[in-house]
């Protein structure tokens, strides 16, 4: 241990303040929560013209009080406009804000994970006896609203792209489908890619499997108001992948990585896809050291934390899981897995997504 008279005064002080921003974050991000649970960014945004904090409370039927004092803190992390030359001070969204904050339907949307955020932390509770045994916890030990943080974290991009830009962009994969094809899609969540490709393509059959039973209620909600009749959910320890070759296409969204058992998992996706199939593997874009990861990546830190809290946790749920963690599968071992598993065709295919990279399969 350093001496405490080695301390550069100057620089005890700089380091304070960068600890203390990211405590700053971590509370800026429960307010950035509460923002959109009490649809204050909602009406800001509906508001239009910069409004005061009494005119944003009446919005929205909440006390003055404590919508003064939450704009400020969005104010002074500049998450929203404020005007202080007039008295009471106005405040407003930008236009990006209105789109990250505001818009579900907007490809930047961003409010899945915060919809998420007390569940998240509240896994800190559970962590020093998970350091101590080694054991994680599945996705449902963060509830119902976990599974639905999960839907609005990437269902906003796959609407925009899954269909028009990721598909089409699979060797033949759209005829197929046009003509009628078996598939399945693995770690389906709250089912929105199944609901998307099923009601695009009618002639084709979905399964989407989940060991969530959260996130299959979730879906199955979501079937029954949809009307769909070629899409249906399903739990695997229920009711077994196919072993027989028969799909057509395999899909896997953000889940590989969180998976206890990967490798084992490729090789069911070997026996379940054709032998003229197509596996879609798409999975967070981590690189293959630290270093990389910290140059190339500008939210790693937010990543290896989130893992720590939910993707790690998840892979080591089950003793001896594998526990790649969030950014746990490079280009480079995606490649060496599926390889294992029995593929020969591995493609990293030129989509443009921020967190994601997609990978064509094949036998």
């Amino acid at each position: 241990m350093s001496d405490v008279r080695d301390i550069d005064p100057d620089k005890l002080k700089m380091f304070s303040f960068g600890v203390f921003t990211q405590l700053s974050g971590a509370v800026t991000a429960g307010m950035i929560h509460l923002g959109d649970k009490l649809g204050l960014f909602a009406a800001l945004a509906e508001g239009g013209d910069a409004i005061t904090t009494q005119q944003l409370a009446d919005a929205v039927g909440l006390d003055e009080r404590w919508v003064r004092e939450w704009a400020h803190n969005q104010a002074a992390a500049k998450v929203i406009q404020v005007d202080t030359s007039v008295s009471p001070e106005t405040f407003s969204l930008s236009a990006e804000a209105v789109a990250v904050l505001a818009s579900p339907d907007h490809v930047a949307f961003g409010m899945g994970m915060f919809h998420r955020f007390p569940q998240t932390i509240g896994a800190l509770e559970h962590m020093p006896e998970s350091f101590r045994s080694g054991l994680g916890h599945d996705y449902d030990s963060h509830g119902c609203e976990g599974a639905v943080g999960i839907e609005k974290s990437f269902e906003p991009w796959m609407r925009h792209h899954l269909l028009d830009t990721v598909l089409p962009a699979l060797d033949g994969v759209v005829e197929r489908l046009e003509r009628g094809a078996t598939v399945i899609d693995i770690g389906c969540g709250a089912g929105g890619a199944v609901l998307m490709m099923a009601e695009r393509f009618p002639n084709s059959t979905f399964v989407g499997y989940d060991i969530s039973d959260h996130a299959l209620e979730r879906a199955a909600e979501r079937l029954a108001t949809s009307g769909l009749s070629n899409a249906r959910f399903v739990d695997p320890r229920v009711e077994a992948m196919p072993t027989d070759g028969s799909c057509d296409l395999v899909t896997t969204f953000d889940c590989i990585h969180d998976m206890t058992r990967p490798q084992e998992m490729m090789h069911s996706i070997r026996s379940a896809v054709a032998a003229d199939g197509t596996w879609l593997l798409v999975d967070i874009k981590g690189r293959d050291t630290f270093a990389e990861n910290v140059e190339k990546n500008p939210m790693a830190a937010l990543m290896y934390g989130i893992s720590v809290l939910s993707c790690m946790s998840s892979a080591l749920s089950e003793p001896d899981g594998a526990g790649l963690g969030t950014l746990g599968l490079p280009a480079s071992k995606a490649k060496q897995m599926s390889e294992t598993a029995g593929f020969s065709r591995f493609r990293q295919m030129d989509v443009d997504h921020s967190v994601n990279s997609f990978y064509e399969v094949r036998v």
